[in-house]
C-alpha cells in the first residue's frame, strides 16, 4: 500500500527517521485522496496582476496574482506511482483570497538520484524544478531548488542567472498547537521574492481545526 508521503520517504531514505515523529507518522499513513486545511498568515505575490502576463507561457494553476494576510487555504493530495514504480504526489493548493479563489498544482516524482525529487508545476507541467529534500535539526522537511527549466514545444530550456528561480520550502511541526507549519519563498536574483506563503494546516482526519 502506498503511504501518504511515499515520495518524501523514498527521497529521504534513512534520513526520514530524523523527521519529527508526528510528521513521520502522517507521511506513513495510508494514502488516498487526502485533504488538509489551514491558514496562511501571509500568502501570494506582490506583483499582483502582472503575473497574468506569464500565463500564456506557463499555463494555468501555476501563478497567484493576489497577496493577502490570514488567507484560508486547503491542500488536496493524491499519492501514486509511475509505470516504472517511482513514487509520485499530486498536490492542488487552493488559496481563498477575499472575493476570489486561486490554485497552484504540481506533481512530485522521486528522482533516480537519492535525495532529489522532480517537480512539474502547473496544470501543464511546463515548469520543472529539481529539488533537494533534507531534514532540519528541528525535524522539519526542507526542499530547496537545485535546477529549474521551462518545457515548451517538446524541448527543455534550462533557466539560469537572472532567469532562474530559487524555491525554499520548510514543512514543520508546531508542538504547542499540534499542527503542521509551512513556509515557502520563491525568489529571483533580479526582482527578489516573486511568491511566498507561510502558515499552518491540519489534515482533515485530525481533530477539528483550531482557530488562529
Amino acid at each position: 500500500m502506498t503511504a501518504r508521503g511515499e515520495v518524501f520517504l523514498a527521497a529521504l531514505g534513512p534520513d526520514a527517521e530524523r523527521l519529527h515523529p508526528e510528521i513521520l507518522a502522517q507521511m506513513r499513513a495510508p494514502a488516498g485522496v487526502d485533504r488538509a486545511e489551514g491558514v496562511f498568515t501571509v500568502a501570494g505575490s506582490r506583483f499582483g496582476r502582472l503575473g497574468i502576463l506569464a500565463l500564456p507561457v506557463v499555463g494555468p494553476r501555476m501563478l497567484v496574482t493576489r497577496f493577502g494576510r490570514d488567507v484560508p487555504f486547503s491542500l488536496r493530495t493524491r499519492a501514486g506511482r509511475t509505470s516504472s514504480g517511482r513514487a509520485t504526489l499530486d498536490t492542488t493548493r487552493e488559496f481563498r483570497f477575499p472575493g476570489t479563489t486561486q490554485f497552484i498544482s504540481d506533481r512530485l516524482t522521486v528522482s533516480v538520484v537519492p535525495g532529489l525529487v522532480r517537480n512539474l508545476l502547473g496544470a501543464r507541467g511546463r515548469v520543472e524544478l529539481i529539488e533537494e529534500c533534507s531534514v532540519t535539526a528541528q525535524g522539519a522537511l526542507r526542499m530547496r531548488t537545485r535546477r529549474i527549466a521551462l518545457r515548451l514545444w517538446g524541448r527543455r530550456f534550462a533557466l539560469r542567472g537572472i532567469l532562474g528561480i530559487s524555491v525554499d520550502l520548510e514543512d514543520g511541526w508546531d508542538e504547542a498547537q499540534k499542527r503542521r507549519t509551512i513556509e515557502m519563498r520563491a525568489t529571483n536574483p533580479l526582482v527578489g521574492t516573486i511568491l511566498e506563503y507561510r502558515g499552518w494546516y491540519r489534515h482533515r482526519d485530525e481533530d477539528q481545526l483550531t482557530p488562529q
